[in-house]
């Protein structure tokens, strides 16, 4: 049996949030839709949410900074904090809510996340992306919000980037 293109496991012991999704395009090509601010803007917002990506530095250290922008005209802004980069097959960032002018905002959790990039047999890319959250309460929250299925919709969208 294939594996499903995608798959989210979200185990409360553990606190990460692990998707592990399939592409038919090389290692190469998907980072891409991280590298590139413009392909990135294109699917890390949900459908209904798209983002626009304002500060896209991709040093360790580094900021990327973004608002998304919903139906109602609404605008959640957020940020990453560079921790890792090893192009193309490793990423890391601390991922965090910000305000309307763009600051963190510490009222809401930040989380960790690291991108794995790898060949596929056979051609293609495995990528594996794993959220660590700092306790289960902000877990919790984020889950509330409806974070996986708002992953899952975003992530769903690689695939017409790749093909395009």
């Amino acid at each position: 049996a294939s594996e499903p293109p995608m798959r989210i496991r979200l185990p409360a012991e553990s606190l990460t949030m692990t998707i592990n999704a399939t592409f038919d395009a090389p290692v190469e090509r998907v980072w891409q839709v991280w590298n590139d601010p413009r392909q990135l803007e294109r699917w890390w917002g949900p459908p209904t949410y798209p983002a626009t990506v304002v500060d896209h530095d991709f040093s360790p250290g580094g900021t990327v900074t973004y608002y998304m922008t919903g139906p109602e005209g609404d605008r959640p802004h957020g940020w990453w904090r560079v921790v890792a980069v090893d192009a193309p097959h490793h990423l890391q960032f601390e991922d965090g809510f910000a305000d309307g002018d763009g600051r963190p905002d510490p009222s809401l959790p930040t989380t960790n996340c690291t991108v794995h990039l790898a060949p596929r047999d056979g051609g293609g890319t495995d990528m594996q992306v794993v959220t660590t959250f700092a306790s289960l309460k902000a877990m919790e929250q984020l889950v509330t919000m409806g974070m996986e299925e708002g992953i899952r919709q975003a992530l769903g969208q690689i695939d017409a980037i790749l093909a395009g």
